[in-house]
């Protein structure tokens, strides 16, 4: 039986793709993983960083209990979850570093809290009207903490609006129903 070099490529390639997916498998990290290292961790940035990656973790974790209809457990994660970025962010207040001139640590915090805030509210649109309350309370405090960030990082740009103040209201588009003539 003759054997092409295209045979002989494909089984190579196929070879890789899988020792490629262990490795990546390999480097996942697990909670207990980095609840160990942030348990020893010194860095303040360092450790933050860590706390986003479990929050990423716990966030998995609520999605799927929601989406297997395990609502309590879901909302019991979900508080997890929010616990675990507001950890995060006192962190980072906590580090005496200037999110102006030392943007690190601060940016990663910005970035995963709008992902998941935006995370949030899919999920909610997937799971009963009743089960989004808590979903929407915590996108509502992800946003919140996001605009406290994103003050830290830009100060002077960004209004900070009020605990409890409602958003300011969107301005209607020409000829629009809602629109003032």
């Amino acid at each position: 039986m003759a054997r092409g070099p295209w045979t002989v490529l494909s089984v190579w390639l196929a070879i890789g793709a899988i020792l490629l997916a262990g490795l990546c498998a390999m480097a996942r990290e697990t909670e207990e993983q980095l609840l160990q290292r942030i348990k020893s961790e010194q860095n303040p940035v360092k450790k933050a960083k860590d706390e986003i990656k479990l929050a990423r973790l716990k966030f998995i974790q609520v999605h799927d209990a929601y989406l297997a209809g395990q609502t309590e457990a879901a909302t019991k994660l979900l508080g997890t979850f929010v616990d675990t970025l507001k950890a995060s962010w006192k962190l980072l207040q906590g580090s005496g570093r200037k999110a102006v001139k030392q943007p690190e640590g601060f940016r990663e915090l910005e970035i995963s809290l709008r992902e998941h805030v935006r995370s949030l509210q899919d999920l909610g649109q997937n799971v009963s009207y009743f089960d989004r309350a808590p979903l929407a309370k915590a996108a509502q405090e992800l946003e919140e903490m996001r605009v406290e960030v994103l003050h830290a990082l830009f100060p002077g740009d960004i209004p900070l609006p009020r605990k409890g103040s409602p958003a300011p209201p969107a301005a209607a588009s020409p000829g629009s129903p809602t629109q003032v003539r």
